[in-house]
């Protein structure tokens, strides 16, 4: 079986396929869903090595739309987490990996390498930042940081997010906007943020990123207070504490369904998530 060792030189060896700032561009349908070669070049690098180093296993891939599932090992990948922001120069883009055996996530590796931060968990031996143990913070919901974001790929819900968002930062400190979901959630992991919310993501872009939450002491949901399911697109709420969970829970469930409408999710279809 792969080491988590193994699975970080993986990853780092990857990351040489995006330090350039040589790479093409395509829309794969509006100017908000893009993909670069760099995306491509990642992608394939990587599921060349991991189904060689974890023969049988199956691959869950943002690009070339791969879901084959169907396995007791699965590598859940996403090959840039924040492609526009990586596109733009911005520093919050992150190669993200995470194995999933059965329904549970059993290593997870989130890389930026433009910070040079590397977040890797395994499960029940804690997450670490470029080695250092780390842990949520411990800061109370009126002082706690929001990351979140507009539903870019769904600007139909852009009303009750925007709801969602205006009513917890009256009740917390203030909002951050990165642009990309997993360093997102590994900040919450590290103490730098306290809540977070996403309408609807895929799974690869909060597979990886959702072990070291949990390993790190925080709890992570869908936006119903689900389990997290690894193969299909979810709302996610996370934070840094039981308390600040099910508040921000009950901020989303009473907006979703302000005047009677329903806070709708599309379960069964994979979306395209680059921010």
């Amino acid at each position: 079986m792969i080491t988590i060792e193994q699975l970080i030189d993986v990853v780092r060896d990857a990351s040489s396929l995006m330090i350039s700032d040589s790479f093409e561009i395509e829309q794969k349908g509006g100017c908000e869903n893009i993909v670069t070669s760099s995306d491509m070049a990642v992608q394939n690098f990587l599921c060349d090595k991991l189904s060689t180093l974890v023969p049988a296993s199956g691959f869950l891939c943002e690009e070339k739309e791969i879901h084959d599932v169907a396995h007791e090992y699965t590598w859940i990948i996403d090959p840039i987490d924040g492609t526009a922001n990586y596109s733009r120069g911005i520093d919050q883009c992150a190669i993200c990996v995470g194995l999933k055996q059965a329904d549970e996530m059993r290593m997870g590796v989130v890389y930026l390498p433009r910070t040079n931060e590397l977040f890797h968990a395994e499960k029940g031996k804690g997450a670490y930042l470029n080695g250092r143990r780390i842990h949520v913070s411990d800061r109370p919901f009126a002082n706690a940081i929001l990351c979140t974001a507009l539903p870019v790929y769904h600007k139909e819900y852009a009303d009750v997010c925007s709801r969602i968002i205006v009513e917890t930062f009256h009740q917390c400190n203030d909002i951050r906007r990165f642009g990309a979901c997993a360093p997102e959630l590994c900040y919450l992991a590290m103490g730098r943020c306290e809540l977070y919310f996403e309408y609807l993501l895929s799974p690869w872009d909060y597979a990886a990123a959702s072990l070291i939450v949990t390993e790190a002491g925080g709890m992570i949901t869908s936006a119903q207070g689900d389990t997290l399911c690894l193969t299909r697109p979810s709302g996610v709420i996370a934070a840094n504490s039981a308390y600040s969970h099910q508040r921000l829970l009950e901020i989303v469930a009473r907006q979703t369904n302000h005047k009677q409408q329903k806070f709708t999710f599309a379960p069964q279809v994979i979306s395209n998530k680059n921010d």
